[in-house]
């Protein structure tokens, strides 16, 4: 008897309703991830700049640094990027570290300048 072969269909593209549950669940998971010199997870910090979820499930992600010359630089990126691959419907997750607009304190939320003693 010949051996079956059982073809796997493609997945249909993410409805935009999906593709939004799928951004806050990213969000969600970027808020973990904490500078390690400001008491504040990355997100909330205003250090991320854009998430982009793809029809095919993989997510993008612009995110820059308080400074060029951030000490974390080589390991924050890759702790978001980490973060956002747990997150459900999550196919890939990529990390974009990018410098334009350079970051301010002005991204930051006002409640959480409060917190921090910025306002």
């Amino acid at each position: 008897m010949p051996e079956r072969v059982t073809e796997i269909a493609p997945t249909a593209p993410l409805d935009p309703i999906r593709r939004s549950l799928i951004e806050n669940e990213v969000i969600e998971q970027i808020r973990t991830v904490y500078d390690p010199e400001i008491p504040v997870n990355v997100f909330d910090l205003g250090l991320i700049y854009g998430v982009e979820v793809q029809a095919d499930g993989s997510v993008d992600i612009k995110m820059t640094l308080t400074s060029p010359a951030c000490p974390v630089a080589g390991i924050l990126p890759g702790e978001v990027q980490d973060a956002a691959s747990k997150a459900p419907g999550v196919k890939e997750a990529r990390v974009e570290l990018v410098w334009e607009p350079p970051f301010t304190i002005d991204r930051i939320p006002d409640h959480i300048r409060l917190e921090l003693g910025l306002l």
